[in-house]
């Protein structure tokens, strides 16, 4: 049948979304009935005027509701789970909605054997026999059966007492300050949000952004105001119309931001602290990179300067992400609601990582760990700078001096989405600037997570990337059209 849906650009509402709500509609009024045939996405993006990567997203949002079904080579059918009348829950309208954001893109990866789109440390640097260690020395202790028991919801107190002494130690904890324990700093995110964001509340935050922070808060049902990052951390000019424009909460990283690198100087660091709190403003430092320093001299984190900021770190870039602990340090009353709505959540965090973690730590083989996962990152920015030198002329980036991410700007009239899918046909992926969006449409834009490759292999993916940016540039637009994920 044809398929002519009415669309609008305009709307909140994605595209995609948009035109799989109409062939939903079509299914259950028995406008398309089981074992239809929807057309190829190449045909239908030509009939209705779309891009072919918005129809492969619709159709893959209805192959997910178990509405369509994809046969590789053959296309997309109507379900028989969609005959009207069948007996099944309608989870379309059973389900509750995030609200409208941009979505991670789903073009095939079969290929790819140089993958920058993780932001996550080289498990071949894990030190397995130190932690196995570890492990058995906990496991072999009296402790045990406690560990085993339901614990506190604040956290591991041994585990709690340790992070905390080491923040007082480093300058960044105060008196007032209490912490807890969390699943990770994605967790800890999301308490933030649970306990200081109403609906309708305006929160401030780094664009391009995190996406899973970015999400988070829209979920809250805040109202994002994106503030530019220039490569010297967030504008201060655009923080202070953010802060101007009513902005309650903050949210910044203020070193090695993820995605673009980027670091605030010590000089500047106090300065945006204050205008902060002048404004009456929450501000939530979220400190994973700090530790990943390679080069020059390490700032003072922004809450040493304002012990009213709530900070927000994890093990997970430092050492382990599976393990899933994090933490909050914030003043007590802070603490006090998060740590209510985490037991709410899911009683407390698993102490037996929590014990894992904290005898890593005592033996001194996190140190040792750290030492060497900075000996490495410094080798493979290295080699990063010297490949993007050699391969990528044209293209716009400062180079970090930690962390694991650099954020790239394409030359003129080159899309990242589009280039993606040549550059994992050759064998390379990345993720495009758009998945890090709050306002702007960052086409242009595209970030490498270089900490969790080899150096060999960021060497060679560079210079792929450098020479289909170069192609493409030459040919012009026309040759990056994206191809659709297989439906």
């Amino acid at each position: 049948m044809d398929i002519r849906p009415s669309l609008s650009p305009a709307s909140e509402t994605p595209l995609y979304r948009q035109l799989a709500d109409y062939i939903r509609h079509l299914i259950a009024s028995g406008g398309l009935r089981a074992g239809d045939r929807l057309p190829p996405t190449r045909e239908l993006a030509n009939q209705i005027g779309l891009n072919r990567t918005t129809i492969s997203a619709a159709y893959a949002a209805l192959e997910a509701e178990g509405l369509i079904k994809g046969e590789v080579g053959r296309g997309s059918f109507v379900s028989s789970a969609a005959e009207p009348g069948a007996k099944h829950v309608e989870w379309a309208a059973a389900l509750t909605r995030m609200p409208a954001m941009p979505t991670r893109p789903t073009l095939s990866r079969e290929s790819v054997r140089i993958d920058f789109t993780s932001s996550r440390p080289s498990s071949s640097l894990f030190p397995l026999e130190e932690f196995q260690g570890c492990c058995r020395e906990v496991l072999e202790s009296a402790e045990l059966s406690r560990l085993l028991q339901i614990g506190s919801p604040g956290g591991y107190e041994p585990l709690r007492r340790w992070l905390f002494e080491a923040a007082v130690e480093q300058g960044y904890a105060h008196a007032s300050d209490g912490i807890l324990i969390t699943n990770g700093c994605q967790q800890a995110i999301d308490l933030l949000r649970r306990a200081l964001v109403r609906p309708g509340d305006k929160v401030a935050v780094e664009e391009p952004v995190y996406p899973g922070l970015r999400n988070a808060f829209l979920e809250s049902g805040a109202e994002l105001m994106g503030v530019r990052m220039t490569r010297e951390g967030v504008d201060a000019d655009a923080l202070r119309a953010a802060l101007d424009g009513g902005a309650r909460v903050v949210v910044l990283t203020p070193s090695f931001q993820n995605p673009t690198g980027a670091t605030i100087p010590e000089a500047r660091r106090e300065t945006i602290a204050a205008m902060a709190r002048n404004a009456g403003a929450v501000v939530i430092e979220n400190d994973l990179y700090t530790g990943l320093r390679y080069r020059g001299k390490a700032a003072p984190r922004l809450k040493a300067y304002d012990a009213d900021v709530i900070l927000a770190g994890s093990f997970s870039k430092i050492a382990f992400p599976g393990a899933r602990v994090g933490w909050i340090i914030g003043p007590k009353p802070l603490i006090a609601r998060v740590t209510e709505l985490k037991q709410v959540a899911d009683l407390h965090t698993d102490q037996l990582s929590q014990a894992f973690l904290l005898r890593f730590a005592e033996s001194g083989a996190l140190a040792r760990h750290m030492e060497r996962v900075v000996a490495a990152g410094r080798d493979k920015l290295d080699v990063l700078e010297r490949a993007c030198e050699r391969h990528l002329a044209g293209c716009r980036y400062a180079m970090p001096e930690g962390g694991m991410n650099l954020w790239v700007e394409l030359p003129a009239g080159l899309e990242a989405a589009a280039l993606r899918t040549l550059a994992q046909q050759a064998g390379v992926d990345y993720l495009p600037g758009r998945y890090f969006t709050v306002s702007q449409p960052l086409d242009q834009a595209l970030r490498l997570s270089f900490a969790g490759l080899e150096p060999a292999r960021i060497e060679e993916g560079i210079e792929v990337l450098g020479t289909l940016i170069r192609k493409a540039g030459a040919a012009g637009d026309e040759t990056l059209e994206p191809e659709p994920a297989l439906v």
